[in-house]
């Protein structure tokens, strides 16, 4: 009969936190309709809720009397960057749910580790990813998704002219490390704008953006030190 009783209560103020988060979002909506409002969540501290507009958490009151930007919530006596912790939580990728056929595969060693990256192939980042830190990594299966950034022009044509190589490997390989594009009009069929509806779907605004097989995101060029501490 307890039981009974928590359950219900339970179900009765999850249905209030979640008619109060559905008038707040209506509230944001009508002064910033283009906003991307991806979830709303009351924080433990006072009237504080969190908006996750992906990649991003604002926070406001329920009745958006303000809005705070780029802040952070940080515990006192832990001194946790909880912003930083909730951002990491909200943005984790189930690495299984990823199209792996659409990114091309580079295996090295036994390839027993696997990672997925975000990667414009005129990013200058980018590069140094592949140049300075993977070339120090083994044991491990990469997929590189090719995602064109609109700061680059050339991007999404040289990203088709690599998927569309008899070897994607090697072409992105030959580019990354010696500018060397494969001659072919880059007319086949590309996964390329599936890719980057994905990659705004998920939040992905900058190159290069790694995904560990636990999902958690990483973004940039981290030293190859700090990535082998992630694969363990």
């Amino acid at each position: 009969m307890i039981k009974n009783i928590s359950i219900s209560l339970f179900l009765f103020l999850s249905f209030i936190a979640q008619a109060d988060n559905d008038a707040l979002r209506e509230i944001m909506k009508k002064t910033y309709p283009e906003l991307p409002i991806k979830n709303i969540q009351k924080t433990n501290f006072n009237d504080l809720y969190e908006v996750y507009i992906g990649g991003q958490i604002i926070y406001t009151n329920e009745n958006f009397d303000f809005l705070i930007v780029e802040g952070r919530v940080v515990d006192p006596e832990t001194k946790n960057d909880l912003t930083e912790l909730r951002l990491e939580e909200l943005t984790r990728v189930n690495f299984e749910d990823l199209p792996l056929s659409d990114a091309i595969k580079v295996v090295k060693g036994n390839g027993k580790r696997k990672i997925a990256i975000f990667s414009d192939v005129d990013c200058p980042y980018c590069k140094r990813l592949e140049k300075r830190e993977l070339s120090n990594i083994n044991n491990i299966t990469i997929y590189t998704f090719l995602y064109p950034l609109a700061i680059h022009p050339e991007a999404k044509l040289k990203s088709k002219k690599i998927w569309c190589a008899n070897d994607r490997s090697k072409a992105w390989t030959e580019y990354i490390h010696n500018d060397n594009l494969p001659e072919n009009s880059g007319d086949c069929k590309t996964p390329i704008n599936k890719i980057l509806k994905l990659g705004k779907d998920l939040g992905i605004s900058s190159t290069p953006t790694i995904i560990l097989s636990n999902g958690k995101r990483v973004p940039g060029a981290i030293p190859y030190e700090q990535l082998e501490e992630y694969l363990q």
